[in-house]
């Protein structure tokens, strides 16, 4: 994984400029790409609050979002370059550059997890690692919400694509419950956007909300 964190760092560094002026647009200006944000944060509000991860935040517009709606959150990427861009835009959050397999938070102390298209670049032999970091950081009955690029075959876990920056796979949104929940994560909820909705290449999009296990 160090050699795919080294590749997918160089890469988002190359256009980070690019990207922090074209994608907190799109995501604002798209209502179905922000649609399950605000449940998100009143799910947390409602659990009783606390601190929420952006996970592979960019440049900080969900971040920023999640902040307007009430949640305290800070964001965590592996690019320097998209860190940077990110203080300069929300020079009152904080921002660090890290993993998603090493978030800089202790066991249980988070209300939240943000992954919003980051862990596409994750491949699938990765991601029980990394969900069973998120878990790691959630509190008990904690919300995770993913976001990434739907494969509608249930039967692989995931399938590469032809992404602008780095390597990047779509995945089974039922495969991502599966794994999910042999981390201690339990599906709560999920919008699959239509095919038809993407215009560069015809794939649906899936947002997923999960709860971490409530200790009994």
């Amino acid at each position: 994984m160090t050699d795919l964190l080294a590749t997918t760092q160089a890469a988002y560094d190359a256009v980070a400029a690019n990207y922090a002026r074209d994608v907190p647009e799109r995501y604002h200006s798209t209502p179905l790409a922000h649609a399950m944000t605000p449940l998100f944060a009143e799910l947390v509000i409602a659990g009783g609050g606390g601190l929420v991860a952006d996970a592979g935040c960019g440049p900080g517009h969900v971040t920023a979002h999640l902040a307007t709606l009430g949640v305290p959150a800070f964001g965590v990427d592996v690019s320097p370059e998209m860190i940077a861009l990110a203080r300069k835009a929300h020079p009152d959050l904080r921002f660090e550059v890290g993993a998603m397999t090493a978030l800089p938070a202790a066991d249980g102390t988070l209300a939240g997890v943000v992954a919003n298209y980051s862990i596409i670049h994750t491949p699938p032999e990765g991601l029980p690692e990394t969900f069973a970091e998120f878990h790691r950081v959630l509190a008990p009955g904690g919300h995770l919400l993913l976001g990434f690029q739907a494969d509608d075959h249930a039967t692989r876990v995931g399938e590469p694509f032809d992404h602008s920056v780095t390597p990047a796979h779509r995945y089974s949104p039922d495969r991502i419950v599966a794994l999910l929940g042999d981390t201690g994560l339990t599906e709560v909820a999920r919008l699959i956007i239509a095919p038809s909705e993407d215009t560069k290449r015809g794939f649906p999009q899936a947002y997923l909300i999960a709860r971490s296990r409530l200790i009994p």
